[in-house]
C-alpha cells in the first residue's frame, strides 16, 4: 500500500492504536468547536474513538511530520450505506489547526480516494459538507467533487446560526 506523500515534511499512512493520543489532539479541537463537523459538541473520547476507527474495507489514516512523528492530522473511510448502497464510500478529515494551509486536507482526501478505490468502493459521497466552511468546499470540488444538493439550514452553526450541508459526489 503506497502512501500520498508531501515531498517535504509529513506522510500519509493507516493509523494504528498507539496514534490514538494524536489523533484525539486533532479531533477535540474540531468537535468542541462545533462549526464543521454535525457531531455532538461533548462526544468524549472514548465514543470519538469508536467512532474514528473504521474495519476494512474502511480505514483510518494519519498525515504525520516526518521529523518528529506528530499527527498533524487524520482521516477515516468507510461504507455510506449497508447492502445495496456498501460500494459508495463516505469520508471525513480532520487538520490541527496550527497545520491549517499546508496541504495535509488535500493529501488526506487525495489517499482515501485512493485506499477506498483500491479497497473496492465505487465512489465517495459527504453527506454533510457545512455551507460556511468554504475552504472544504472548494477543496473537495477542486479534487473532483460536485456538489448534488445543499439541505437548507441543517446545521446550526454555533456563531453563524443555521446554514445548509453539502451532500457531494465523486466517482472513484
Amino acid at each position: 500500500m503506497a502512501a500520498v506523500t508531501d515531498e517535504k515534511t509529513f506522510d500519509i499512512r493507516q493509523a494504528t492504536t498507539a496514534d490514538w493520543p494524536g489523533i484525539w489532539a486533532v479531533l477535540e479541537p474540531v468537535i468542541r468547536e462545533g462549526e464543521t463537523f454535525t457531531w455532538d459538541r461533548d462526544t468524549t473520547e472514548g465514543t470519538a474513538r469508536a467512532k474514528w476507527f473504521k474495519e476494512a474495507p474502511g480505514q483510518t489514516f494519519v498525515a504525520v511530520d516526518r521529523g518528529s512523528g506528530e499527527v498533524l492530522g487524520t482521516g477515516e473511510f468507510h461504507a455510506n450505506q449497508g447492502g445495496g448502497g456498501s460500494h459508495v464510500a463516505n469520508a471525513g478529515y480532520m487538520v490541527g489547526a496550527k497545520h491549517s494551509g499546508k496541504g495535509i486536507a488535500r493529501a488526506l482526501c487525495a489517499y482515501s480516494l485512493a485506499e477506498a478505490k483500491a479497497a473496492g468502493f465505487y465512489a465517495m459521497q459527504y453527506n454533510a459538507v457545512v455551507e460556511s466552511n468554504v475552504r472544504a468546499v472548494w477543496l473537495w470540488q477542486s479534487m473532483g467533487f460536485t456538489i448534488l444538493a445543499t439541505v437548507p439550514e441543517a446545521f446550526n452553526h454555533p456563531e453563524i446560526g443555521y446554514v445548509g450541508l453539502h451532500v457531494m459526489y465523486r466517482k472513484l
